[in-house]
């Protein structure tokens, strides 16, 4: 007769092959949705490139080293490649800086949200969210129609009289940071209000009881307790920043490439697949960087405080 712990085994062991056959349908989902394009892409970086698009199933790694280095067409020869590391240069500093931008407004706004009165918070919040009903181009194209020559906030200078010509904006660094931190920012907002609410505010009042000026409230009471917020804001919008397309191709209009539309051309008028799919890895990298060191460090930081 079986023992009670050897009933106990065979159930436990029922139970995950139970679990694993019911989670199989998601993550056959998973992998042909996901999982299988990706191993496509890798694949097709290790080859070479045809004469008119597609590929030749040849190995070859030249598609990864032509992610940072050119071969001289001469002498053969390897240097930087300086178009594409100061097009990751840019997609980096923009994608750092829209990520700054959007803490510095996100940060008062989920604040003011969420000090408000329950019955009001819930109609701040749907706010937050209407630009999220419109498509991304047409919200794109909104803010093309505010910072042109003519638009919205050169006329409004003028009429003013703060300047005398239009500000050039359009098809600039500034005009696609401009159009990320917009298009971006209800992903900063949302996460730093979920942490802000659950915030016991009488320790902001004991602070104030015990002469702390605001900002020592703001860098010793609030920030910390926030922290959370801050980190997945962040990575929120750092992460789909680095690999914009549409904004930076309407805002900069074809000469301020960032890494999304690099890689759009290499597919497409470059007609250079594997340096397309190397690029698009290499992309890939970076991105689970920042989250292994979000998660590190968000991981360690839960750990400090119990």
């Amino acid at each position: 007769m079986a023992s009670a712990a050897e009933i106990a085994k065979a159930y436990e062991a029922q139970d995950v092959r139970r679990r694993w056959l019911l989670s199989l349908p998601a993550l056959l989902i998973i992998f042909f949705a996901a999982i299988g394009p990706l191993a496509i892409v890798l694949v097709y970086s290790f080859l070479e490139p045809g004469n008119y698009g597609d590929v030749i199933w040849k190995f070859s790694t030249d598609a990864w080293v032509s992610v940072v280095l050119e071969r001289d067409i001469f002498d053969d020869t390897l240097s930087f490649a300086d178009a594409h590391l100061s097009i990751f240069w840019r997609s980096l500093k923009l994608s750092l800086l829209t990520t700054l931008l959007t803490l510095l407004i996100g940060f008062p706004t989920a604040y003011f949200i969420a000090t408000r009165r329950e019955g009001t918070r819930e109609i701040w919040l749907f706010l937050v969210t209407i630009p999220f009903w419109t498509n991304l181009l047409i919200r794109t194209f909104a803010i093309q129609e505010v910072i042109r020559s003519e638009g919205l906030l050169n006329s409004l200078l003028i009429w003013t009289g703060v300047i005398d010509q239009p500000l050039r904006i359009l098809f600039t660094d500034t005009a696609v940071l401009i159009g990320m931190a917009y298009v971006y920012l209800p992903l900063m907002v949302l996460p730093l209000f979920a942490s802000m609410e659950k915030i016991d505010f009488r320790l902001v009042e004991a602070g104030y009881d015990l002469y702390a000026s605001r900002f020592q409230v703001l860098r010793r009471i609030i920030v910390p307790l926030v922290k959370p917020g801050i980190i997945a804001g962040s990575i929120l919008v750092f992460i789909p920043s680095l690999g914009a397309y549409v904004t930076p191709r309407v805002l900069g209009g074809g000469r301020n490439l960032m890494v999304g539309n690099l890689i759009e051309l290499q597919f497409g008028q470059g007609r250079n697949w594997p340096l397309g799919a190397s690029l698009s890895m290499t992309l890939l990298a970076i991105v689970l960087i920042a989250l292994m060191v979000y998660i590190r460090y968000a991981g360690s930081g839960e750990r400090r405080h119990g």
